[in-house]
C-alpha cells in the first residue's frame, strides 16, 4: 500500500484528503506545517505528500525546497494543493519541485486525477 503525508494547518482539509486517499488505498499521515512535515519525512518518508501553501511554522513551499535540498534520499511525489492561483505561485511550486498542483476546493475526482498523472494509482 502506498503512502501519502497531508500537510495543512486545517484540520477539516486534512480530514478530508485523509478520506479521499484512504479510499485511493493511501495510507496517511497527517502533518500540521511543513516543520511538522520534515520530521514527518525523517521519520519515514511517504510516496507522497499532499501539501498546503500558507501554514505557520514553516509554509509549504519552503518546506518543499528543504525536502528537495535534501540528497541521497527517495523523493516522494509532492502536489501541492492550495489557495493560490496564480501563475507566479503555480511557476514557483514546479521550479521548487512540486510534481503537481491542485487549487482548492478539491474532490475525489480532482486528486485522483492528479495522482493518476503523475503515476501514483
Amino acid at each position: 500500500m502506498k503512502s501519502c503525508l497531508v500537510v495543512d494547518d486545517s484540520r477539516v482539509i486534512r480530514m478530508v484528503a485523509r478520506r479521499i486517499l484512504e479510499q485511493l488505498e493511501f495510507q496517511i499521515d497527517e502533518a500540521v506545517d511543513g516543520k511538522d512535515a520534515l520530521d514527518a519525512c525523517h521519520r519515514r518518508m511517504p510516496d507522497a505528500i499532499l501539501l498546503d501553501w500558507n501554514m505557520p511554522v514553516m509554509s509549504g513551499i519552503e518546506f518543499l525546497r528543504a525536502l528537495r535540498a535534501q540528497d541521497g534520499i527517495a523523493q516522494p511525489v509532492v502536489v501541492f494543493c492550495t489557495t493560490e492561483n496564480d501563475i507566479a505561485h503555480i511557476r514557483e511550486a514546479i521550479e521548487a519541485g512540486a510534481n503537481e498542483y491542485i487549487m482548492k476546493p478539491f474532490d475525489r475526482d480532482i486528486i485522483e486525477a492528479k495522482f493518476h498523472q503523475v503515476g501514483l494509482i
